[in-house]
């Protein structure tokens, strides 16, 4: 039974929640919602599963209009930012506790407790109270208690935030996994660009209660339509520098020009912004076609095995993304390269105009 979310608008007074929203996902699809804080992402979750009801628009689920139907008659599960457990109950009977209510049979409770604990990691727990466990234990239960509705609607609300870097790998992986196994509609909100990219599926780019962009999740990262996809999309957010195309030449400044070559050959004269992630960025050329920009250190910022070099190159920066440890005092002159196959290309309403070819990816 696939999803329709028609034209669904919410808002309180004079705030505009979500606007206009429309999408259409299919059975056993997986779908991310990707976007920044307060972008309408939890607004929406709530709308599907039937917690809030949107000031206009229509949800149909197989077809059938469930827009007034409340969350007690809807098949939906879903998983919260906080590890929500009744603290009274152990691990067993907090993931039973959803199959109780629904009256299925004791020895079918057993065997779906059963099974999903062992999936989750946490089938030797399930005597303790949530009071004995780990934060990553506490989220797996409550990961185990909507999993074991095998519901139609699985919705997911940025469910990792609150686990330390290693349990949320650990748990991404896990829920790759579980996805794949089961056939209802998932729905999965992250703000993490890198967290969308590793659980694949489908992607849907929320601004402001807006939907942006939608499609392929590796097909939008890699041709994301607008200059704010393009943001929302890059951890750090994509560099922009502006440009001008003139007689087969790109000037990205005074001294910076490019002969147009590959996937911006045949851009028309104009204004441009090209756009880079960060990652493409390095401090030492690796081909002849490398681009040198000079620019100025004005922050280096070590992240674990990488090190982020926030630059300034004339009145605009950027961030380039290293390897290894790399320090710099403020004010150190410094050489960035680029590779022009990296290059995306804005037009000057922020459209979309060029991408990197697919070998650029390599």
């Amino acid at each position: 039974m696939g999803l329709e979310i028609q034209k669904v608008e919410k808002s309180v007074g004079r705030e505009v929640y979500l606007k206009d929203i429309a999408l259409s996902l299919a059975p056993g699809s997986r779908n991310i919602i990707l976007g920044h804080t307060l972008a309408g992402k939890t607004s929406l979750l709530r709308i599907i599963a039937g917690l809030d009801k949107p000031t206009q628009g229509r949800i149909l689920l197989g077809g059938k209009d469930v827009t007034g139907v409340t969350v007690r008659k809807r098949s939906v599960a879903m998983v919260y930012q906080q590890f929500i457990n009744y603290p009274s109950l152990t691990v067993y009977q907090n993931i039973a506790s959803p199959l109780k209510l629904a009256r299925i049979a004791p020895s079918e409770i057993d065997r779906r407790v059963r099974r999903t604990a062992e999936m989750l990691h946490i089938d030797n727990l399930l005597d303790r109270l949530p009071a004995e466990l780990s934060g990553g234990q506490q989220q797996r239960t409550a990961i185990a208690r909507a999993l074991v509705k095998e519901s139609q609607l699985l919705l997911l609300d940025e469910p990792l935030v609150n686990l330390d870097y290693k349990l949320r790998e650990e748990l991404r992986v896990e829920l790759q996994q579980i996805f794949e196994q089961r056939s209802a509609i998932v729905v999965y909100t992250t703000t993490e660009p890198a967290e969308a990219l590793m659980l694949g599926g489908n992607i849907v780019i929320m601004d402001e209660g807006r939907i942006l962009q939608t499609g392929p999740t590796y097909e939008v990262y890699r041709h994301p339509a607008t200059t704010r996809v393009a943001e929302i999309f890059s951890d750090p957010p994509i560099n922009f520098i502006s440009a001008r195309v003139r007689q087969k030449q790109a000037r990205l400044s005074e001294i910076i020009r490019m002969p147009l070559a590959g996937h911006i050959n045949d851009l028309p004269e104009g204004d441009y912004t090209f756009g880079v992630r960060c990652n493409h960025l390095r401090l030492n050329a690796t081909s002849a076609a490398d681009l040198e920009i000079r620019a100025v250190v004005e922050l280096s910022e070590l992240n674990g095995s990488e090190t982020f070099i926030h630059v300034k190159y004339g009145d605009q920066k950027m961030v380039v993304q290293e390897n290894g440890v790399h320090q710099f005092k403020i004010g150190t002159p410094i050489s960035v390269y680029v590779n022009p196959c990296h290059f995306f290309v804005y037009d000057p309403k922020g459209h979309l105009a060029a991408s990197p070819e697919q070998a650029c990816y390599a």
